[in-house]
């Protein structure tokens, strides 16, 4: 079969098992599977493809078909414009938590203490590290051993130096930060039945469920939280499109002030922050 013909399989194979962007994905794994750019494709598109690579390309389909996250079959996730090693035991990074972390590099400063709480894959406070201006420290926890492994294979990669702690949220964490962020587990028990296969068979469940409205963590973080923020810190959270209101009231209620819901680039609710007053 020729690239060109096997590409337009790899089309109607995705399409059939009802792959929203299937002629996105039959492509991403054909450039896998054979190791070529489009630019390369192009040249060689009626050219015969090897059985080798055929069978390959095949086999990726086959998983993608059945639903399988194309993330988790090529391994990596690009966010931030940098590389992020993902499989079944983290989340994968969403281009909507660039929001979050786009909002903390702005009140970032010299020497600032950074804690990541849930921090999964790494890809909040390695981008933090990798992009801040000024030198800060980063400390990253999950209560997922073989998360860690991967937020401290990330860090490696991306060379950034960040201290990974297996915590229950603030369990094994000592001292005080500058900032805590976190992109907790937000979805409602009830909804997680509706969602998407890709991630509701294969994404962690530990890091989707956020009880039964959805807002535990959140009362958590926000009700601990103060004890391991410096004076004036801050605390930012990623949040449900539809959870601004009640987060800021959480945040409000523990103590938060100068509190802001921030919107993502498709207009709906994505980031809540404030700052713990100083005492006086």
């Amino acid at each position: 079969m020729t690239f060109e013909g096997a590409l337009e399989y790899g089309k109607g194979l995705l399409e059939k098992a009802g792959v929203l962007d299937y002629q996105l994905d039959a492509w991403y794994l054909m450039e896998y599977a054979c190791k070529i750019c489009k630019s390369e494709y192009y040249l060689c598109a009626k050219e015969e493809m090897e059985d080798e690579a055929f069978q390959e390309y095949t086999l990726l389909l086959k998983k993608r078909g059945e639903r399988v996250p194309l993330q988790y079959i090529t391994g990596v996730q690009e966010f931030m414009g940098l590389p992020f090693k993902v499989n079944s035991h983290v989340l994968i990074p969403r281009q909507d938590t660039e929001t979050l972390v786009e909002e903390a590099l702005k009140v970032l400063e010299p020497g600032m203490e950074v804690l990541d709480l849930c921090t999964g894959s790494g890809c909040i406070i390695i981008s933090l590290l990798k992009h801040a201006r000024v030198k800060i420290t980063g400390t990253a926890s999950d209560i997922s051993k073989q998360a860690l492994l991967i937020a401290k294979e990330n860090a490696k990669h991306n060379q950034v130096e960040a201290e990974l702690v297996r915590s229950d949220l603030f369990q094994n964490i000592t001292g005080k930060y500058d900032i805590i962020i976190s992109n907790p587990p937000y979805i409602p028990t009830g909804e997680i039945p509706g969602l998407m296969p890709e991630v509701r068979d294969f994404e962690p469940l530990e890091a989707l469920d956020g009880a039964e409205d959805g807002l535990f963590f959140y009362r958590e973080i926000a009700r601990m939280g103060r004890k391991f923020l410096k004076s004036n810190g801050y605390l930012y959270f990623e949040i449900g499109h539809d959870q601004g209101r009640r987060v800021a009231f959480l945040m409000e209620e523990n103590g938060f002030r100068n509190i802001k819901v921030i919107k993502d680039l498709a207009g709906n609710d994505r980031v809540a922050f404030g700052n713990l007053p100083a005492v006086k």
